[in-house]
């Protein structure tokens, strides 16, 4: 899969990141940094941060959204914490981050929800593990969504439950103009 500026440039902060904590020396940082500014698909990318560790979750990057009945939506150009926990009795939940700010390659999202259903719409080229996440009656669905960790994209990991409602994880929906 081809990656676009966003993943290339997700990667290049990250390499930044490792070298300002002394992780990588200067000659390490400017040989990754020129494959990942010209990297065309994730197979480029492979390696370049292999051997960094991954962010931890720190606590003040916990948001949590609650609602008893109503429905919880967050979309457009909003910033993403590292740890989302979002409950509601009745009401669903919409996590659009396809146009969101991310400011780190791993977020968790945690769902309770009794009778609601939830929504997650990744950013393109991200990747989602709902492997934690149980539903007692309803479905969970992810449309050609991959799970597995890639570089440079976004991870979500969604956990929790639902006992009546659903979870479904997709792409945004493709826009067709005409003029």
């Amino acid at each position: 899969m081809r990656v676009s500026d966003h993943d290339r440039e997700r990667t290049a902060q990250q390499l930044q990141r490792a070298f300002s904590e002394g992780r990588l020396n200067q000659l390490e940082l400017e040989d990754r940094l020129e494959i990942a500014l010209t990297a065309k698909t994730y197979a480029d990318l492979l390696g370049l941060i292999d051997d960094l560790p991954v962010e931890q979750p720190q606590v003040n990057d916990v948001v949590e959204l609650e609602s008893k009945n109503g429905h919880l939506k967050r979309s457009g150009d909003w910033a993403v914490p590292r740890r989302l926990r979002v409950t509601s009795k009745y009401g669903s939940a919409e996590l659009d981050l396809s146009e969101a700010v991310i400011a780190h390659q791993v977020v968790d999202i945690e769902l309770d929800l009794t009778y609601g259903s939830a929504k997650i719409i990744l950013p393109e080229g991200g990747v989602a593990n709902i492997d934690a996440f149980h539903s007692d009656w309803g479905h969970v669905t992810t449309a050609d969504v991959p799970s597995r960790p890639r570089p440079g994209a976004v991870h979500v990991v969604v956990t929790g439950r639902t006992k009546y409602g659903s979870l479904t994880v997709r792409y945004p929906r493709k826009r067709w103009f005409t003029h």
